[in-house]
């Protein structure tokens, strides 16, 4: 992971990661199939948020998670402990570079919201593979930050989405890898690479909806607001006046918000 994570590991930065696996789990599971999959990688699984959702869809499956974080390991270890005990899933602090895992030993793996973080992620990808058998799948979920839109027209939102970005970027981090995914995959000589835009896209056709999601993205802005204000990024004034125009959204008649990013399937052989 770059240094520097931009969202930090407090508890409440943690509970936000909890939500936000619910908000994306219609849209980023509906076309995942591990059925059939008896043993599943999950690499970079943070405090085990899609790790529930996996053991809730996949009943048959063990999971192996790995995260580079202490912090995370030990709230996924809390979190999980009932399924620790019984053994359908374990969970390592560990470099996604050095698997400690023998090659051969996954039927699939899962990777999300990771690759955004990291500066190899064409050996991350390389090294999964080495953990897949011939013929296991991996699903990837990234980042595509390039999407976002809202109206009314939010000055103050795009400023601090762009300096989120760029300040990611500066970590060596990457907030358009989704687009590049394809890409990554095949380098790391994986076959059968295929691609879909996965979307959040809110209006007048769902208006509570379009206000639960408005909540859940200003929570994910403002997770940001302390790295960047420290880093000089931001100010608090630009912070305040992007909190008002989330509020503002909410309440026009109009609004919309619209967000998309990538989720690429590959076969490792």
């Amino acid at each position: 992971m770059a240094e520097g994570y931009i969202h930090g590991f407090t508890k409440g930065e943690q509970d936000r990661l909890y939500s936000q696996a619910r908000v994306h789990e219609d849209v980023i599971f509906s076309p995942i199939d591990f059925s059939g999959c008896r043993s599943i990688l999950e690499i970079g699984s943070g405090v085990g948020a899609q790790t529930q959702i996996l053991l809730e869809r996949y009943e048959e499956a063990k999971i192996s998670c790995v995260d580079a974080s202490p912090e995370q390991v030990a709230r996924a270890k809390h979190a999980l402990k009932d399924f620790v005990k019984s053994a359908r899933v374990n969970i390592t602090q560990a470099d996604a570079l050095h698997l400690p895992f023998k090659d051969n030993s996954f039927d699939g793996a899962f990777i999300c919201w990771l690759l955004e973080h990291v500066q190899n992620p064409i050996g991350i990808l390389a090294e999964a593979k080495r953990a897949l058998k011939p013929g296991g799948v991996i699903y990837c979920n990234e980042v595509f930050n390039a999407t976002f839109y809202v109206h009314p027209y939010s000055p103050a939102t795009l400023k601090f989405w762009f300096e989120f970005n760029d300040y990611q970027w500066s970590l060596k981090g990457d907030p358009f890898v989704g687009g590049k995914l394809a890409n990554y995959l095949m380098a790391a000589g994986y076959q059968n690479v295929t691609t879909k835009v996965l979307t959040h896209q809110y209006d007048n056709r769902m208006p509570k909806k379009r206000g639960a999601f408005i909540d859940y993205w200003t929570e994910l802005l403002l997770s940001g607001a302390p790295s960047l204000i420290k880093a000089g990024r931001v100010t608090e004034k630009i912070v305040k006046d992007m909190t008002k125009e989330s509020e503002a959204l909410k309440n026009a008649p109009d609004s919309v918000i619209f967000y998309s990013w990538i989720q690429a399937r590959a076969e490792a052989y």
